[in-house]
């Protein structure tokens, strides 16, 4: 491909989670697909990718991407900015003839969930949504094993996902800590979760219940022994020696992203977990209700001493057991880091793990299924494999790229969800949105 025939990619949200897409562009792709702005409400973030970057790009204000679309000639768009804010610009990206690429969640409330599905009609655009988990080998294996009917027809799911201190803790840090930004755990993060089981059943959900609480973060650490009076780290002398502290400082990547872009936005990344003010759970049990009648039950804890998840699938002719260990504890050196690296997810965590997949057939003995050896850095491998997919133009025969309609799917588990923890009702997926 000539370079002046290669897709003009722009992206807008220039924080961490930017960084690998702007890799793959620049990068693994480039002979596929060229960087050509960058948008962002903050400039001194869009200032420091341009400085890491070997051939800065123009940059904009975020509020004016219609009119970088027009200048810059852009054919896609990538959204990685705050899950609030996803849907509007998803929506002019569309309006203005672009195809879409968004980072999960699609968006954060069912509302804007059918503008964007609208303006992908009406505009006969692409909208893709990197739910990055499908593309990990070991989950391709359990879709293949599934669909292959290794364990009959599924009546089942338990599915537990434990983030630990250090990962967890994060999302109680930063802007995700107020549910209006970022729907909360059950949006942001078991969006996730819940596409995959979609996904690995080829189901869609129809009715969901919820119970859950803020058990461990916020004021909760006064009772258990973890808090300290200060509200933001940086500056802060109580700071010092929390496990739970986040020094921007010590990482040259965070402290250009967010210390360094304090100024203009006013924006803190290294907030007290154990502070008031947070509006999101960070213990949550589901129940699943699908179209195919299997049900769901499920399980987020983030607060817990290991990284994982554990699977089981209960079927008409066996059971399939997953689990998956990517960090076995969390050690004290490592605690006030970031899972990874400044950009989540690059880098392997230090500690041990591993994955072990088994059958339980009945009337014969479980056997263990082969699998690649098991990679702990970029989620198991699957960022690498995704933007192959989505910006190299790699084939997709297990139909890995999310549709907006997956997105929807997905968001609807997590907002049906969070209206039966106010009601304490079961709740129709369809009463939010109607995807019929």
């Amino acid at each position: 491909m000539s370079r002046d025939q290669r897709r003009r990619i722009a992206l807008v949200g220039a924080g961490a989670r930017a960084e690998m897409f702007v890799r793959a562009i620049t990068e693994d792709h480039a002979d596929t697909t060229t960087l050509v702005a960058l948008a962002d409400v903050n400039q001194h973030r869009m200032d420091a990718h341009n400085r890491w970057l070997k051939t800065p790009v123009p940059t904009y204000q975020a509020a004016d991407l219609a009119s970088l679309i027009a200048e810059e000639r852009v054919d896609e768009v990538i959204v990685t900015s705050m899950d609030s804010t996803h849907a509007g610009h998803m929506v002019t990206a569309l309006d203005a003839g672009c195809d879409v690429i968004t980072e999960k969640p699609m968006t954060v409330d069912a509302e804007s969930a059918r503008r964007i599905l609208d303006a992908q009609k009406r505009s006969g655009k692409r909208v893709q949504v990197t739910f990055n988990y499908r593309y990990n080998p070991v989950h391709e294996m359990v879709r293949t094993l599934l669909a292959g009917g290794e364990i009959g027809e599924i009546g089942s799911v338990h599915f537990e996902w434990l983030l630990d201190v250090r990962h967890g803790a994060d999302y109680f840090r930063r802007w995700h800590r107020d549910k209006a930004n970022s729907g909360g755990l059950l949006v942001h993060k078991s969006g996730h979760h819940f596409d995959l089981v979609n996904w690995w059943l080829g189901a869609a959900p129809e009715e969901v219940y919820a119970s859950g609480r803020l058990f461990f973060y916020g004021e909760n650490g006064q009772r258990h022994g973890y808090a300290r009076d200060y509200d933001r780290v940086h500056g802060s002398p109580a700071a010092q020696g929390d496990p739970f502290a986040l020094d921007l400082a010590a990482n040259d990547r965070l402290r250009e992203l967010y210390l360094d872009a304090e100024s203009e936005d006013g924006y803190l990344r290294d907030r007290n977990v154990f502070a008031p003010g947070i509006t999101i759970e960070d213990d949550l049990s589901v129940l699943v209700r699908y179209d195919t009648g299997a049900r769901m039950t499920y399980h987020l804890t983030a607060y817990a001493p290991w990284e994982g998840y554990r699977l089981m699938v209960n079927g008409s002719k066996g059971r399939l057991e997953l689990e998956v260990v990517e960090s076995d504890h969390v050690s004290p050196a490592a605690a006030g880091e970031l899972k990874g690296a400044a950009v989540h997810g690059i880098e392997a965590a230090p500690e041990q793990g591993g994955v072990t997949l088994t059958i339980r057939p009945y009337w014969a003995p479980p056997y263990k299924v082969e699998l690649q050896p098991h990679r702990r850095e970029g989620h198991g491998g699957a960022d690498h494999r995704m933007t192959a997919v989505l910006l190299g133009g790699q084939t997709d025969p297990m139909n890995r790229s999310a549709t907006a309609r997956d997105g929807a799917l997905a968001l609807l588990t997590g907002l049906a969800a969070n209206r039966s923890l106010q009601t304490a009702e079961p709740v129709r997926v369809s009463d939010l949105l109607d995807l019929n």
